[in-house]
């Protein structure tokens, strides 16, 4: 099915394509060179999130993605706006989080790479640079050129592993008007798996006595698979950050999101089989080291993973909900059955659990009382904090798949607030909690104005250690004296207030899951701040 536009801009076609691919609301901010698209937009009822800063929109675009498996959209001007952006799309990449971020770029005449001319927001090469850091940077330079080219981008964003793209569009060609024939993204049909690759994965686990399943973000589609598939092995499930409630961390056979464990390390060394689904094993998530297993079977969507952090002896290409099942089905067919969870794997879990609790000490109350306050379908927007990597996400027990977000591998900060505001804009009817530390919080704290703009009912919780704690523990434990990692004490409450937040500062857990509860009934956001003193020693 196709829709013929005749005599409209080119921004409309942007608009027209969009809608056309089922975008109903889209972030960013309107700039001199975007107006004609932001016209469009409102034409064609698509819902406008203004946003504080650049980078807000393109981590709010990244949330609706990560919470709603589809593409989210942010659209932004040229030059410093792209750039401003350029950091949310990087984030993206490295957790394969599909969002498309719309830009205008300079004249079709204009020459790349020249000496400048002092053109408004010009950049060297904007083009250029973006095709480096997203998955694809498209630069069409007709009308039917921009059609194609936002059903290219679908089709980089939703078939395969899913990373975000750039689409720049010449601002001249913007405001021209032509004709254009708008088409979906084709449905291409998925390679058939490897046939001898299934029976191959299930001989070498079929006879193995200790399996350990690493389940990562690949596997968020195919959650109960991956369980199933677990419990014929009788196999430990440890997922990784992204990969969180894939399979419950209370769940027999789950260890939860303790990849960084050395009961983890031990486990995958003594086990005869380590399965991965879906993760690259990154060194975000093992933090005591890489894996040293026997055998490896690997099941991922990208055949470029398979020796990536180990060297993978069997690999099945595919995504997990279409090679899991395959893979059930061949070792329900070798008489595989459904196996308790052994005393070795009650002692990794026992193990893994205990590690955790004595690295997350200090924040485990906090996390008991933020567990108390949760929803069993809650959307969690984390941060890099010791209070997240620490306390939240190795200790707290998730029970559904794509609901943490944390900023994994290229590891930013400012993902909070933003994204928890995209989840908030993906699943109405969900609640949205986001927890931060007060560092990351003031990379975007301004985008608290844009959920109390938009009437979002999200929580966000900061521990406050006031200034960068990780690396001033980094200084110390190096021997070296500690700078630029303090702050002098500033008032997060105020801050949250004065940007349209209820602001509030609790000292006890208690407290805390009190003002989480009373925050789903706020028109707005809610900003808890516990006070947190530098660690000892």
């Amino acid at each position: 099915m196709s829709t013929s536009l005749v005599g409209v801009t080119g921004g409309e076609v942007v608009v027209a394509a969009l809608a056309a691919h089922g975008v109903e609301v889209v972030l960013g901010i309107p700039g001199t060179h975007n107006l004609t698209v932001f016209d469009a937009l409102r034409r064609y009822g698509v819902r406008v999130v203004a946003t504080t800063h650049e980078q807000g929109a393109g981590y709010a675009a990244d949330g609706f993605a990560r919470t709603s498996g589809r593409p989210g959209v942010a659209v932004v001007t040229s030059g410093p706006a792209v750039f401003n952006a350029a950091t949310a799309v990087a984030q993206a990449y490295s957790d394969s989080s599909p969002f498309l971020l719309v830009s205008p770029g300079m004249p079709r005449e204009h020459v790349v790479g020249g000496p400048g001319t002092g053109y408004l927001h010009e950049a060297r090469d904007q083009h250029g640079v973006m095709a480096l850091v997203a998955e694809a940077s498209l630069r069409p330079t007709t009308h039917q050129g921009i059609a194609d080219a936002v059903a290219e981008a679908w089709s980089l964003m939703t078939q395969g592993r899913p990373r975000p793209v750039h689409l720049e569009v010449p601002l001249d060609l913007l405001e021209e008007r032509g004709d254009a024939e708008i088409r979906t993204a084709a449905t291409v049909p998925e390679p058939e798996i490897d046939s001898a690759a299934i029976p191959a994965a299930a001989e070498a686990l079929a006879g193995a006595e200790k399996v350990v399943l690493v389940a990562g973000g690949g596997s968020a589609g195919a959650a109960r698979e991956v369980s199933e598939v677990a419990e014929l092995l009788g196999a430990l499930v440890v997922t990784s950050i992204n990969g969180t409630g894939v399979v419950p961390g209370d769940h027999p056979l789950g260890v939860g999101s303790r990849l960084g464990t050395h009961a983890a390390r031990a486990a995958v060394a003594e086990a005869d089989v380590l399965l991965v689904v879906g993760s690259e094993l990154a060194q975000s998530d093992l933090f005591v080291g890489p894996f040293a297993p026997h055998r490896v079977v690997r099941l991922d969507v990208d055949p470029r993973m398979a020796d990536v952090n180990v060297a993978c002896d069997v690999l099945v290409v595919g995504r997990a909900e279409r090679t899991l099942p395959a893979l059930r089905d061949e070792l329900v067919r070798r008489g595989a059955e459904p196996r308790p969870a052994s005393s070795w794997a009650q002692q990794v879990r026992a193990a893994a659990a205990a590690e955790t609790a004595a690295s997350g000490e200090r924040w485990l109350p906090w996390v008991a009382a933020l567990q108390s306050a949760l929803d069993d379908d809650a959307v969690l927007a984390t941060d890099n904090a010791m209070c997240v990597y620490y306390g939240v996400v190795p200790n707290l027990v998730v029970r559904r798949p794509s609901s943490l977000h944390f900023p994994t591998g290229f590891g930013t900060l400012g993902f909070t607030v933003p994204v928890a505001i995209g989840a908030a804009l993906a699943a109405p009817g969900r609640q949205v909690v986001g927890v931060s530390g007060d560092g990351g919080l003031l990379f975007t704290a301004t985008e608290l104005a844009t959920a109390a703009a938009e009437r979002l009912p999200i929580a966000v919780v900061v521990f406050d250690n006031s200034g960068y704690g990780e690396i001033r523990h980094e200084m110390v434990d190096r021997g070296e004296e500690p700078v630029a990692v303090s702050a002098p004490p500033r008032d997060l409450v105020l801050l949250a207030r004065s940007l349209g937040a209820h602001g509030v500062r609790v000292e006890e857990p208690e407290s805390l899951t009190a003002e989480l509860i009373a925050a789903r009934t706020r028109t707005g956001p809610t900003v808890v701040v516990v006070p947190e003193p530098p660690r000892e020693g």
